[in-house]
């Protein structure tokens, strides 16, 4: 699971990641309101963890703003406040849940983990698309051929997986650590460079659309509408 915690006090974000990262969870922290909201436009996140009472723009700001640009991650408010009002107006602009200060740990992994369950049925609950495509790009999920244009692409299940992974979160920034928590179901790097690797396999083997994974320096990849196949027009794409 990959979890923002928005959080301006050092040694409380702190207590907070250790622990989820002690659950297994791969977690970023932002200090304030302009780094989550720029953390939740490049990344995917299935929980995120929110602090009422932040410096410059408030937590409640931030969560109206990502319910404005129609980011559904579930958001659980942390606040020292306990008054009815203020959970309201949280829940009002977009909350999931609300979880007092000092709370106990236990109950906060209970509450992020039902969060997780619940977001994780409401996905299910939606019809998949059986084909997913990206410009020239496209894979079938039930026959789980893979095409560049009209030619027929040889993959892995691993590199299907990868693909399948960027082909569902189009434009959007995955860290490496996303991709090896999705494809791998672990947040360590079993082998030096796994992703890596794979990645410069796919752009191998998917020949003009490989130009669709982007390296983003830094971070990790994500995936751009490719040119039109291997009879279109290559373009070239702007790379950070």
């Amino acid at each position: 699971m990959n979890i923002l915690v928005v959080e301006d006090e050092v040694r409380v974000a702190d207590f907070i990641q250790r622990g989820l990262r002690a659950e297994g969870w791969f977690v970023s922290v932002a200090a304030d309101g302009e780094a989550a909201l720029s953390l939740a436009a490049t990344e995917q996140f299935d929980v995120i963890l929110l602090d009422l009472m932040l410096p410059g723009i408030s937590g409640q700001e931030v969560c109206r703003r990502l319910r404005v640009r129609k980011v559904l991650t579930p958001i659980l408010m942390l606040t020292a406040l306990d008054a009815v009002d203020d959970r309201v107006a949280g829940l009002r602009v977009g909350a999931d849940d609300y979880l007092t200060k000092p709370f106990d740990f236990g109950e906060l992994v209970a509450r992020v983990e039902a969060l997780a369950r619940r977001a994780d049925g409401f996905r299910n609950a939606r019809a998949a698309p059986d084909r997913l495509v990206l410009g020239a790009l496209s894979l079938d999920d039930d026959t789980l051929e893979v095409r560049c244009g009209p030619r027929l692409v040889e993959l892995t299940r691993k590199e299907r997986d990868i693909l399948k992974l960027f082909l569902s979160h189009p434009g959007k920034v995955l860290s490496r650590e996303r991709i090896l928590s999705s494809v791998w179901k672990t947040t360590a790097d079993p082998l030096t460079n796994v992703v890596d690797v794979y990645i410069g396999r796919l752009r191998k083997k998917l020949g003009p659309c490989g130009e669709a994974l982007q390296t983003v320096r830094g971070i990790g990849y994500r995936c751009c509408a490719p040119a039109g196949g291997e009879d279109g027009e290559k373009r070239d794409l702007a790379v950070p």
